[in-house]
C-alpha cells in the first residue's frame, strides 16, 4: 500500500530534485567562473539545503547529531558508510562548515547536472574503482590538498552503497592513503542510517515517510594511534549506530 501511495509524491519529488539540480548548474558556473571559490561554496550549500527540503515531499525528513566537538582549523577526514545519493546531500549540509570534498566514483563526473560541476570544479576527487594505480596519486592529492587548507576530506570505505542498510567490508587502502598525506587530520567516523530507504524500490517510486540521521561520532587524530588501531575504532563506531 505505501508503495502505490508513494507514486504521486514521487512523480512531484522527482520533478522538483531535476528542476533543482539544473538551476543550480548554471549558477554554479557563474559563481564558480565570476566570483571564484567562496561564492561557488555557498551555492552547492545552498543547492544541498534545497535538495534535503525536497525531502518533505515525501514526507522524509533529514537531521545529523554531533556528539562532540569538532576540531576547528584542522584538515578532517569523514569516514561513512554509504546508503545512498542522500549521503552526499546530507553531508555536504550538516558538516558545509568543514568544507567537505568527496571521493567519489568517476562515473559521476559527467552527464549529471550541478553534481558532476561540483566534483570537477569543487575540489573533490573522481576515481576509476576499475583501476586502482588512477585512484593512488587522487587520494594523495586530496589528502595534501585538505592538509595544506585545513578542509575536510569524504570516504566511503565500502566502495559502492549498500542497497538494504546492512554494511559491507570495509576497504582500508583509501583512508590509509588520506591518513598518511595529511598527518595533522583527525578521522571522524560517521554513521548513515534510513538514507537506503529513499529508493528502497530502486529508482522510481521513492520511499515515503522516512527519517535519514546522520551521527557524527567522537573524532581520532591520525597520529594519535597506529593506522590499524585507528581503522578499528572507525569502523567500530560506525557499524556499531547503523540501525537494524
Amino acid at each position: 500500500m505505501k508503495k502505490i501511495i508513494s507514486y504521486p509524491f514521487s512523480i512531484v519529488t522527482c520533478f522538483l530534485f531535476l528542476f533543482t539540480i539544473c538551476l543550480f548548474h548554471p549558477v554554479q558556473y557563474v559563481c564558480f567562473n565570476l566570483f571564484g571559490y567562496k561564492a561557488h561554496k555557498k551555492s552547492v550549500d545552498l543547492l544541498n539545503l534545497f535538495l534535503l527540503r525536497i525531502l518533505f515531499v515525501n514526507f522524509s525528513t533529514a537531521e545529523a547529531e554531533i556528539r562532540a566537538e569538532l576540531p576547528e582549523g584542522k584538515p578532517l577526514i569523514f569516514v561513512s558508510n554509504h546508503q545512498g545519493l542522500y549521503d552526499i546531500i546530507g553531508i555536504g549540509w550538516f558538516l558545509r562548515r568543514f568544507h567537505p570534498k568527496f571521493v567519489s566514483k568517476i562515473e559521476l563526473g559527467k552527464g549529471i547536472p550541478s553534481v558532476s560541476y561540483n566534483l570537477n570544479h569543487g575540489g573533490s576527487v573522481l576515481i576509476d574503482r576499475k583501476d586502482p594505480k588512477q585512484a593512488l596519486p587522487a587520494l594523495k592529492k586530496l589528502a595534501e590538498y585538505i592538509q595544506d587548507t585545513n578542509r575536510s576530506a569524504v570516504i566511503f570505505p565500502e566502495g559502492t552503497r549498500s542497497r538494504d542498510g546492512k554494511p559491507g567490508s570495509f576497504a582500508a587502502n583509501g583512508l590509509k592513503i588520506l591518513c598518511k598525506y595529511a598527518p595533522d587530520a583527525w578521522v571522524v567516523p560517521v554513521t548513515i542510517n534510513n538514507s537506503w530507504k529513499v529508493f528502497r524500490y530502486g529508482t522510481f517510486p521513492l520511499g515515503i515517510g522516512n527519517r535519514l540521521k546522520f551521527t557524527i561520532h567522537p573524532p581520532v587524530a591520525v597520529n594519535g594511534c597506529d593506522y590499524n588501531t585507528l581503522f578499528e575504532k572507525t569502523e567500530k563506531a560506525i557499524v556499531g549506530d547503523i540501525a537494524n
